[in-house]
């Protein structure tokens, strides 16, 4: 076992051990390592001349990671998201106290030695010796600035950050090398600026702007001399002079700075003990980073933009490419976000529901022609605590959404209805529609094998008092399910699929609908609100379909703009076939179910919607310059609305039109406030015929036959049986097998 020296000091083996990296240090500098012109750099052993000649040549000085700052459509900051705070600024924009503080203490004979300070190695190696250890090191400031690159360079990474700072021969030779290189390339000013914007403070503040902000509540260049002296005396253990936490260690240490400047002439002794005599007073500005600090509750549309970052391939081939992008920070990045918009989102979401209710709502408005976002809020805010939620309600899954969005009910009813007008059926159809009734024996489907009604699925209206027949029109307004029921069997699945597909409506996981008549005609699948949202907004903009956007424009670190994803806009269905479905959901605000949801100051148009046992209740609307979508619900889908309490007020029944569109109708006129009110170009639907004949005759033909109603009465036709074709009367339309003919031009088949 070593013996130790009296005294309790280490024997002369073990001080030569734990001073190594100082007497390495030594080596190369008698070598001739700090004189770069002499050419050729050696040491004085073979082998390790070998190991310096093979570092690489060249400095990888990594861009400073820096704080990205989000911003409103106008500008307006909306969060600042970094990896580390930092802001880089150039040394003018430096308090010249702050340059003479950092030097004096960290390396006083900056300006006066090359990359390497030999008296300071000599009088580390003199001074350890006598203390039998490591008391005082010899890195100069271009030296720290060289270990600190390293240190950026391994990120979050322990092991990275380990290698990065080992006190170890080899690592210490690379950072000898690279220091001298640093000195030949950028000179002294330059390195201290770089020093001071790379160097840690304490307190999340890495470089000296997020300091001074930090600690202060100031720019760099305006702090005063004892600022300055505080902050040069943190560098060298930041925790243990944290003015916040150990303010009497923090005050010791810069008056050592402080005495140290006035020692090598940076400051007379009186400015010195002027400053001496001064207590520190900080004026913090804690640490505001991620979204969660976002304003006007636009945490998860903050999220959604980074979110839409990492997953554009404009900003790299992998998301691990683009992660480091991110990371790396300093973006500006000029987001779609109305603050007009965003803002009556928020009021209206806060007047309406409550964040401690026991279901929430999320709200989305867009843009129609563009795709923007222009607002995005929910009632559950952006956080970790009770009632708070990381979770964007409004969103698909691969962009911080639910797993599979919520069931949207009956708003999904005007994608059939416009399938249906694309395949002509007429506006003014006219079905049956009972109070209750099965789905159709079997639907044709796109992949040619029928959808088959083998449970015996069945649908229902809203009040037993709905019972038909309905025209197209009243059926919208009053949301009969039985209609669109029907509807569904004589046009089809696989034309509701076809046109989903071109309005981009997918599962809230990102997958495409099933084909089946639940999830195409009562909307029975998870939607998000934003995919409702924009496949609105084709409606208000007559046809014409835009991906969502969020992003309008990205300045980098450097200050030049960066590519941006654009919205892809396309043709969803003609121009008529969106005049006919605006004017029917004009009704349905008009004299409908969503006549409490309509604004009363311009032309608009939506559709309310309720899933079953009342676990999601919607609302989506739109006029011609903007589209929302309103949710109404329980995360878990585990709350019935009944009997149930909202935002204080009491609930019987929750349905679309009483909740959802109230929140609708609010959030819009504020948004909409000032802008201007264009009018949608309607078409003529004339309301169905009130006189005729109760009921067509009935088929004869028994079970095989169809029937045919007689021409012009404007009633159904009769039954055709369950296997018959259904044969239409003059002015009709041909029905699928099983139906019965149609009875005239506004009549439709008695379903078997």
């Amino acid at each position: 076992m070593p013996k130790k020296r009296s005294g309790g000091g280490l024997t002369g083996t073990q001080q030569a051990a734990k001073f190594l990296g100082v007497s390495v240090l030594a080596g190369a500098v008698l070598a001739g390592i700090a004189l770069p012109a002499a050419g050729a750099l050696g040491l004085a052993a073979k082998g390790t001349v070998q190991g310096f000649d093979e570092i690489p040549a060249n400095l990888k000085t990594p861009p400073l990671s820096q704080r990205t700052s989000i911003l409103d459509s106008q500008g307006g900051r909306i969060a600042t998201v970094y990896s580390r705070d930092r802001t880089v600024v150039p040394l003018k924009d430096i308090s010249p106290y702050m340059q003479k503080a950092i030097v004096a203490i960290e390396d006083s004979r900056f300006y006066e030695h090359g990359a390497i300070d030999l008296k300071g190695v000599l009088r580390a190696i003199n001074r350890n010796a006598q203390e039998g250890g490591v008391a005082q090191g010899a890195s100069t400031l271009t030296q720290q600035y060289v270990k600190n690159v390293f240190v950026e360079e391994a990120g979050d990474d322990p092991d990275k950050v380990a290698q990065a700072v080992a006190q170890t021969p080899g690592r210490k030779i690379q950072e000898l090398k690279y220091a001298i290189q640093v000195e030949e390339e950028l000179g002294k000013k330059k390195i201290l600026e770089n020093y001071l914007n790379i160097t840690f403070f304490g307190q999340q503040a890495y470089g000296v702007e997020a300091a001074s902000q930090r600690y202060f509540s100031k720019p760099a260049k305006d702090l005063k001399l004892e600022e300055a002296a505080m902050l040069a005396g943190t560098v060298q253990s930041p925790s243990r002079y944290d003015p916040v936490n150990n303010v009497e260690e923090a005050t010791k240490r810069r008056n050592t700075v402080l005495q140290r400047m006035a020692a090598v002439k940076d400051i007379s002794q009186a400015e010195a003990d002027r400053a001496i005599a001064t207590p520190i007073k900080l004026d913090v500005s804690k640490p505001k980073n991620g979204c969660i600090t976002a304003v006007s509750g636009a945490g998860f549309f903050c999220d959604y933009v980074r979110q839409a970052f990492l997953n554009s391939p404009v900003y790299g081939k992998t998301r691990e490419e683009r992660a480091k992008v991110w990371n790396q920070g300093g973006l500006t990045i000029r987001t779609t976000l109305d603050p007009k918009a965003q803002a009556s989102t928020q009021e209206s979401i806060k007047a309406h529901v409550n964040q401690s209710d026991t279901v929430a709502t999320a709200v989305t408005l867009v843009e129609p022609g563009t795709g923007k976002i222009l607002g995005m809020g929910q009632s559950k805010p952006y956080g970790f605590g009770k009632d708070e939620t990381q979770i964007n309600f409004s969103v698909n899954h691969d962009m911080g959404g639910s797993n599979y969005g919520f069931p949207t009910g009956s708003t999904f009813k005007p994608f059939l209805a416009t399938a249906a007008i694309e395949r002509g059926v007429p506006a003014t159809q006219v079905y049956p529609s009972p109070y209750k009734m099965p789905y159709p024996q079997s639907i044709a489907t796109c992949g040619g094998k029928p959808w088959v009604n083998v449970e015996g699925a069945e649908a229902e209206n809203e009040n037993e008092s709905e019972k038909g027949p309905y025209s197209l029109k009243e059926a919208m307004a009053k949301s009969i399910n039985t209609y669109f029921v029907q509807m569904i069997g004589q046009v089809g699945l696989c034309p509701v699929t076809e046109t989903i597909d071109k309005l981009g409506v997918v599962q809230g996981d990102g997958k495409k609908l099933p084909e089946s008549p639940s999830a195409l005609t009562l909307g029975s699948q998870g939607i998000a609100p934003l995919t409702m949202a924009t496949a609105y907004a084709a409606f208000a903009d007559r046809g014409m379909y835009c991906t969502p956007i969020a992003i309008e424009a990205i300045t980098g670190p450097d200050k030049k703009p960066m590519p941006v994803p654009k919205s892809k806009c396309s043709r969803a269905m003609p121009e008529t076939t969106a005049d006919t479905i605006n004017t029917l959901l004009k009704g349905v605000v008009d004299s409908g179910t969503g006549d409490k949801a309509g604004l009363t100051s311009r032309d608009n148009a939506g559709k309310t919607g309720t899933t079953d046992e009342r676990k999601n209740a919607w609302f989506v609307g739109y006029t011609p310059n903007m589209s929302g979508a309103v949710w109404v619900g329980s995360a878990s889908q585990q709350v019935e609305m009944q009997n149930i309490t909202i935002g204080g007020v009491y609930h019987d029944l929750v349905f679309g039109g009483d909740t959802p569109g109230p929140i609708w109708r609010d959030a819009m006129n504020g948004a909409l406030d000032g802008k201007e009110a264009p009018g949608f170009t309607t078409v003529n639907i004339p309301d169905a015929p009130k006189g005729g004949k109760d009921h067509g005759k009935p088929g004869d033909g028994g079970d095989n036959q169809a029937g045919q109603g007689d021409p012009g009465d404007g009633k159904p036709g009769g039954d055709g049986g369950r296997n018959g074709g259904g044969r239409p009367g003059p002015g009709g339309i041909s029905l699928p097998p099983g139906w019965g003919g149609d009875g005239g031009g506004d009549g439709g088949g008695i379903f078997p």
